[in-house]
């Protein structure tokens, strides 16, 4: 080969690296709003087109356990939330696209970990982490 062939292979190379696809992940657009209080977490993002990312938050919860709002409509991809007691003991997992109110399991108060994972979501997000009366 060519030390001429040799340049224009790497230049195309380089290109196909600069051109590739990069991870598609919320932006500006999406809007997303978190509050994070005591007791209270709530997530709300929209307008999702393929995202994929993982997000990761620590919630104080006082109590032993939580009372999860999940109201999401996607139309492609999917989107699971994870919760965690203070001991990293997993204490919640589902879809996120299973609407409605469901409880978590009986964990450790304290800091928790509260985990969403988006592969190739589109759509609106919302769901609300609240500590179980």
């Amino acid at each position: 080969m060519t030390t001429r062939s040799l340049l224009i292979l790497a230049a195309g190379l380089g290109l196909n690296v600069a051109c590739g696809d990069s991870a598609n992940t919320i932006g500006p657009g999406n809007q997303l709003q978190v509050t994070n209080a005591a007791d209270d977490f709530q997530w709300q993002v929209s307008n999702l087109d393929g995202v994929d990312q993982t997000l990761r938050y620590t919630w104080s919860n006082t109590g032993d356990s939580a009372s999860v709002n999940q109201a999401t409509a996607l139309s492609g991809g999917t989107a699971t939330i994870t919760i965690r007691d203070a001991s990293g003991a997993q204490v919640y997992t589902r879809s996120l696209t299973d609407n409605g109110t469901y409880a978590s399991a009986t964990g450790t108060t304290g800091a928790w970990q509260i985990t969403v994972r988006l592969s190739n979501a589109k759509g609106t997000i919302n769901f609300r982490v609240q500590k179980a009366p």
